[in-house]
């Protein structure tokens, strides 16, 4: 398998648009390629939250702001952030499950951007991107973070395989 991911300490340097222009690349070229990316939500200028969108068009929240400061036991939360577990699993674990469950002759390039503390909350998800990385001949493009505490494993897990490529950058300049 072609492993590439993509790293960088800070947010807003540019991953997402990069994994975009190169999705919208191999697509107008014919390649078959599914998968994922995050957006960020924003209401009147301010970042409210984070929307998954899949490459096939659906759409669905990852996290949103939360104003109450306590906690529920069934609540992941990432600073200010509740996160969607149910909306999350919902829209991406299909996807993996089917480039996973391909026939050779259907092998696809799968995009995950990205695999952060928030997606991390996901067991599922978990094994469905090991599940991705072992894959023969799959494809991966996607986006990990340079932790800034404590390492999460996964991260790191995908960080010391020898069949991945990681590219750290520090900000993207667009023409």
């Amino acid at each position: 398998s072609c492993v590439l991911f993509i790293s960088s300490l800070f947010l807003g340097v540019g991953k997402t648009t990069l994994i975009q222009k190169v999705t919208q690349a191999l697509k107008s070229s014919g390649i078959s390629i599914d998968g994922f990316y995050t957006e960020e939500v924003r209401e009147g200028g301010r970042r409210t939250g984070f929307d998954v969108v899949t490459l096939s068009g659906k759409r669905g929240p990852l996290s949103r702001v939360s104003s109450d400061s306590s906690t529920s036991r069934r609540e992941y939360r990432v600073g200010q952030y509740v996160v969607d577990l149910v909306s999350f699993e919902q829209l991406v674990l299909p996807m993996l499950r089917n480039v996973n469950h391909g026939s050779d002759a259907e092998k696809k390039i799968c995009v995950i951007d990205e695999i952060g503390k928030m997606e991390l909350f996901s067991q599922p998800f978990i094994q469905a991107v090991r599940q991705t990385l072992t894959g023969s001949g799959t494809v991966v493009l996607g986006t990990i973070p340079i932790p800034k505490g404590k390492p999460l494993d996964l991260v790191e897990e995908i960080r010391s395989r020898k069949d991945v490529k990681v590219f750290n950058v520090s900000n993207i300049q667009y023409p």
